[in-house]
């Protein structure tokens, strides 16, 4: 099915959806895995974890 992803290419979809927009069926792809899968969802939050820190971190300024 063209719509079905692995959990590993799901990570490296969540990964590449921070440097670039994915297309429509990769978006779609995407959610119909997390909403499938335990383990997914955790890697998404990581990730989103990851880029608030990086952005905190690129903003902080040294008093």
């Amino acid at each position: 099915m063209i719509l079905r992803r692995t959990c590993r290419q799901v990570a490296a979809l969540l990964i590449a959806r921070e440097d670039r927009a994915l297309p429509l069926v990769e978006r779609i792809a995407l959610r119909l895995h997390l909403a499938a899968c335990q383990a997914c969802p955790i890697f998404e939050r990581q990730v989103l974890t990851m880029r608030n820190a990086m952005r905190q971190w690129r903003n902080y300024i040294e008093e």
